[in-house]
């Protein structure tokens, strides 16, 4: 991407409206302030839910580390805050829920989780448009979207499974959406998607308070580095129980292998291959300049709702260490993965000739691939009318250069052949990501 500068985009009027109301609120005693100390959200969840069983524990320490970074880190503004306490709200209850699914049908985590597919690849790295594609076709089982919101079913569940209620969560996540486009127009084009849309694994991690959702959403570095030294092997272990309790809530085969997908697996791949370790990995690869510059974006448009201090340079710089450190350890991490458990599939061959590039990831798996591609036409057609904008975005607008960018990585796109694209256009645009 070129040097020319752009003004990244601002935040809408619905943000600054939500967080003068609840600044407002407080003043006046109808709001309660911002209470964001772990005790206090563990005693309100329990006292929510009437249980207390929250499963391992190991999720304290990150919730420590992330909470120390939200407060002294993130300068999160009422709007922020509020979003903050809900958020962690919405997780500790889930965690106390599952653990009440989990002793009432023991038999959930008995349920085998063979053979996944996962997908590994950098933000923005055409992983979403993979992973879909692959959950067209109904051999395969997959996550969606309001089931990475809402994991877990509540107590009320079994009256569901009878036919005698309706899940709610599809209606809470499409309520949710709502709200997050009228905070961010942009995530239409970012990351296109509705309630049954298929969707990554992102929100079972959170579940452990772990996870790069963090960094994308606030400013917490130091949370950031203090889950590069840990092992979360225990957090991967609990999505996997999640991945359990969700195929069960569906009344999904455990003979239909899992289609699993979230830009973390970079980071975390021996945590990962410990808990799934017979999974098939597809890595995806595409020019820097666009990785970095495309995840940038996507979370400069997040961090600017929850904070009035940022600072597009620092966004910059922050993503583009994020992305070489995800590569440097996914790429340590493959060292000891056999050859035939894996396979490299090239962002720029999906957007030239997705059907070749398909069949060839089929043969990968063994399968044919003829009974899947109906489905997976019917994705894109559906995909297009979804994302009715093109994601627009610069390196420059980020306080980066493009020669910096192919510099750093330079021995990585050489290794793996990754095409890279020389000075472009003022401005890129991307029909899907």
């Amino acid at each position: 991407m070129n040097d020319q500068p752009i003004q990244p985009p601002r935040r809408t009027r619905f943000i600054d409206v939500a967080d003068r109301v609840i600044r407002g609120g407080r003043k006046l005693g109808v709001v309660g302030s911002a209470q964001l100390d772990k005790h206090f959200l563990m005693d309100q969840a329990v006292a929510a839910t009437g249980l207390d069983d929250f499963g391992d524990r190991w999720f304290e320490r990150p919730f420590d580390a992330l909470l120390d970074s939200v407060k002294h880190e993130a300068r999160l503004n009422a709007a922020g805050d509020f979003s903050a306490m809900k958020q962690f709200h919405h997780v500790l209850r889930d965690r106390l829920y599952a653990q009440m699914w989990f002793k009432r049908h023991p038999e959930i985590l008995a349920r085998p989780l063979k053979n996944p597919v996962v997908i590994v690849g950098p933000m923005r790295s055409g992983t979403t448009r993979l992973h879909r594609l692959l959950a067209s076709d109904q051999r395969f089982a997959h996550l969606r979207s309001f089931e990475t919101i809402s994991p877990v079913p509540r107590p009320e569940f079994e009256d569901v499974l009878a036919g005698e209620k309706e899940d709610f969560r599809p209606k809470l996540a499409a309520r949710i959406m709502k709200v997050a486009r009228l905070a961010n127009p942009r995530t239409l084009s970012i990351h296109p998607t509705g309630p049954y849309e298929p969707e990554e694994e992102l929100g079972l991690l959170v579940a452990s308070m772990w996870s790069m959702k963090h960094d994308a959403q606030w400013h917490v570095p130091s949370y950031a580095q203090w889950c590069e030294g840990e092992n979360p092997v225990e957090a991967y272990r609990h999505m996997a129980n999640l991945l359990r309790l969700i195929g069960w809530s569906q009344q999904e085969s455990s003979l239909r292998p899992w289609i699993l997908k979230t830009p973390q697996h970079m980071l975390d791949l021996p945590a990962l291959l410990e808990v799934f370790p017979d999974a098939r990995l597809i890595f995806t690869h595409r020019d820097p300049k666009q990785v970095v510059g495309s995840a940038a974006s996507l979370a400069w448009n997040q961090t600017i709702i929850y904070s009035d201090h940022n600072d597009p340079a620092q966004t910059g710089r922050q993503w583009l260490g994020k992305t070489a450190t995800m590569i440097e350890r996914m790429r340590a991490a493959r060292d000891s993965i056999p050859r035939d458990r894996m396979i490299d599939v090239q962002y720029d061959d999906m957007e030239t000739d997705w059907r070749g590039t398909m069949e060839r990831v089929y043969r990968f798996l063994e399968l044919d691939m003829a009974p899947a591609v109906d489905g997976m036409q019917r994705f894109l057609d559906r995909s297009a009318r979804l994302k009715r904008r093109p994601h627009r975005y610069s390196l420059a607008e980020f306080g980066l250069r493009a020669d910096e960018v192919d510099e750093r990585f330079a021995n990585y796109t050489a290794t793996y052949g990754i095409p890279v694209e020389g000075p472009p256009a003022p401005l890129r645009r991307r029909v899907a990501e």
